[in-house]
């Protein structure tokens, strides 16, 4: 036993040794190899040009994108479940004749001066006084915002009738029409009960109503056809002074509704039975000639 002690005494030794070696030979190619780890500025300014946002467009974005929410300081309501399923029927329908949108909100449009006409006819204050007393409907786009509105200066609407007419309380004919679409299938009768004004879905995806009554605030309803609208107290737009403007923020697939000639036929098409004047506003170029400056030209001259 003593023979073989000292032999097996010198070899662990040995492998404790080179295992050492080898262990510092690994620690000083790792500190060789080692980089600093970045520090946190270095990484904040680390990002590709690639992910690089522009801050115009991201402007832009942010701009369109609240423009497509619902106020957060209105009050929030949900439409009625009559009025959800309409509107699911138009804003998934395929129905080809889009136009009907425009007939619907010239003929709306109509009935509120018809109606605020005959109330001037025992009180005639209820006109009021200059631009408001005017009884027409004007149509402006904006290529650039993609906005569609339409105006007329009828007798409006109080909050209620906001909440009544457009959303909780749907009217008699809202079923009515949802079981014609059903078997028929054609959205073109939607005139014919009373419920028109929701083909603006079929161009639009976030819809504005401006509306002031005689009796009321200026109030804005507003929706998106998510199932739920909302409406707050109007503190920003310009006042109308009694009417209704309707703000449509038209589908990408819709920019057509932007051109003046696409409008003008619409509104001539539309407009026969119609005993109120209409009025679209557009921009115009227009080339104008500039008199040369009198200093320009005698200089002209003596050189």
């Amino acid at each position: 036993m003593r023979k073989w002690a000292i032999p097996s005494a010198l070899v662990l030794l040995c492998l404790l040794s080179l295992l050492s070696d080898h262990g510092r030979k690994v620690q000083v190619n790792a500190e060789e190899g080692a980089v600093d780890p970045p520090k946190v500025e270095e990484k904040i300014g680390a990002v590709p040009h690639g992910l690089q946002t522009d801050s115009d467009v991201a402007k832009r974005e942010s701009e369109s994108i609240s423009s497509r929410s619902l106020r957060n300081n209105a009050e929030k309501f949900e439409f009625q479940a009559e009025v959800s399923r309409l509107m699911d029927i138009i804003i998934n329908s395929l129905y080809s004749n889009k136009d009907i949108f425009l007939r619907e909100l010239i003929s709306n449009a109509s009935d509120a001066l018809d109606k605020i006409r005959f109330l001037s006819l025992t009180d005639k204050e209820v006109l009021g006084e200059g631009d408001t007393s005017k009884l027409d409907i004007q149509i402006k786009l904006d290529k650039e915002k993609k906005i569609l509105s339409l105006r007329d200066r009828g007798i409006g609407m109080t909050k209620e009738d906001l909440i009544k007419n457009l959303g909780t309380i749907a009217k008699s004919g809202t079923s009515a029409f949802v079981e014609k679409m059903q078997s028929s299938g054609d959205l073109n009768l939607i005139g014919q009960f009373g419920v028109g004004f929701y083909s603006v879905y079929l161009v639009a995806d976030y819809v504005e109503v401006i509306s002031k009554h005689n009796d009321d605030k200026q109030y804005v309803w507003e929706s998106k056809a998510d199932g739920a609208f909302a409406i707050s107290e109007d503190t920003w737009n310009e006042p109308l002074g009694r009417g209704t403007e309707i703000r449509l923020h038209l589908r990408d697939e819709a920019q057509e509704y932007l051109e003046e000639s696409k409008l003008k036929e619409l509104v001539k098409k539309y407009s026969e039975f119609i005993n109120f004047p209409i009025y679209i506003w557009a921009s115009k170029a227009v080339d104008v000639e500039v008199p040369a400056d009198e200093d320009e030209s005698s200089d002209e001259e003596e050189t």
